[in-house]
């Protein structure tokens, strides 16, 4: 049984769960509001800038960056986990199979399953921006679309390597909170109160460049970074910064910055959380003791 029918049948299961539907329906619902909002906001509130397609595609990646992580952890943290706890996996492996296949099949699969239920919301919530705005830039969509769903993919590749570090399903949402809370709630103020420290408990004017760098290690704050080294022209039309988010202080250098310092160091942070959880997760499942 190779990776790809396993793959195939995880995600048929999981297309069938209920589950799955209301999360399609809800980021489907919350991303057609976001839009309205963005689009008639500044009329409403009588700014004299006016919306753009690209500000909308900035505007939205907020929003992804929410619904990705915790929708990966409803989708994925039973992926192994829950096989492991119901004892399936040792007739999943009975079969003409190993465990590089099941674990790549699950991956597959779910991040199949993530990337579905995102990409019908994305395709509704621009294409009812294209028409409020009667605009649309579709390079910049194609960009933005399947970076968005290269980060949904890595992210459910994160969630399942966590989910076949144990076979406990409990544990595995523990764990997958966690990197949650640690990586996307907190991990904005990790690179502050290190420098904080590092500086004498006093804050300087313009942080070091390793500051960017260390932020960037969020795999949302990545993905932000990833958009705007991908669509930089729109990134300066929409005035996205992806340094010093949530912080209140610009960590990118604006002169002569280091590649490090730079959003296009948001392809590699994300590229090294799809290899670095892979190789992770796969080494602690190929060990369990199943």
């Amino acid at each position: 049984m190779t990776w790809v029918a396993i793959a195939k049948k995880d995600f048929r299961d999981a297309v069938q769960s209920r589950a799955l539907w209301a999360l399609v329906t809800i980021f489907v619902i919350l991303s057609v509001i976001s839009t309205y909002a963005y689009v008639e906001a500044p009329e409403l509130l009588g700014s004299s800038t006016a919306a753009t397609f690209g500000g909308l595609i900035f505007f939205t990646i907020g929003l992804v960056g929410l619904f990705v992580p915790l929708s990966a952890i409803v989708v994925c943290y039973k992926s192994l986990a829950g096989e492991r706890e119901l004892g399936s996996i040792k007739l999943l492996l009975s079969l003409p199979t190993n465990r590089l296949h099941v674990f790549v099949g699950k991956l597959v699969g779910r991040a199949g399953v993530l990337a579905f239920g995102l990409g019908v919301g994305l395709v509704v919530g621009l294409g009812i921006g294209a028409a409020l705005l009667g605009e649309i830039d579709p390079v910049a969509t194609l960009v933005f679309v399947l970076t968005t769903l290269a980060f949904a993919a890595i992210y459910a590749g994160i969630v399942v390597s966590i989910s076949a570090t144990t076979g406990s399903t409990s544990r595995a949402t523990t764990l997958a909170l966690g990197f949650f809370v640690v990586f996307e709630l907190l991990w904005d103020v990790v690179p502050m109160g290190l420098l904080y420290v590092a500086e004498g408990f006093t804050l300087p004017a313009r942080p070091p460049d390793w500051v960017f760098f260390v932020m960037q290690l969020s795999p949302s704050s990545a993905y932000l970074s990833s958009v705007v080294a991908l669509l930089p022209d729109l990134a300066d039309v929409a005035g996205a910064d992806p340094g010093g988010a949530g912080v209140g202080v610009e960590a990118a250098p604006a002169e002569a910055e280091p590649f490090f310092a730079s959003p296009e160091i948001g392809l590699v942070v994300l590229a090294l959380w799809l290899v670095v959880s892979f190789v992770v997760g796969y080494y602690r499942f190929d060990a369990a003791d199943l």
